[in-house]
């Protein structure tokens, strides 16, 4: 797997909405802040806020688009990204969408997410 397979793993992992198949990806050392601001950091604390956002929005469809590398290294790798997503809570169909900076490290010989910062696009 090279650092492009692993964003198309990572979205459709994230399209489960199922911690189980998102997991492998993330390292242990992951940390994630959301658009809203929220930092999670550790494994543990990532499970719970995505597995949060699993039961909180049903039927979510998750998109990465318009990928721009910042770097690759055989060990390393940063993007950015746009996201978008659109899902059902409390019986409403919401959206959203922004921007994303991730860093992928070589771990036990896989791609996995190191970090992702999600946030508003700018206006």
């Amino acid at each position: 797997m090279n650092p492009e397979e692993f964003i198309k793993l990572y979205e459709t992992a994230l399209g489960t909405q199922d911690w189980k198949v998102v997991e492998p990806l993330v390292s242990k050392n992951v940390s994630v802040t959301f658009s809203n601001g929220t930092t999670h950091i550790g494994k543990e604390n990532v499970q719970k806020a995505f597995e949060k956002n699993f039961r909180l929005i049903k039927n979510e469809k998750y998109a990465i688009e318009h990928i721009k590398w910042l770097a690759k290294d055989k060990k390393y790798a940063v993007y950015m990204f746009e996201f978008n997503w659109t899902g059902i809570i409390d019986g409403k169909h919401v959206s959203g969408n922004g921007i994303g900076t991730s860093v992928l490290i070589k771990e036990d010989v896989r791609w996995k997410l190191l970090t992702e910062h999600l946030g508003k696009k700018p206006k």
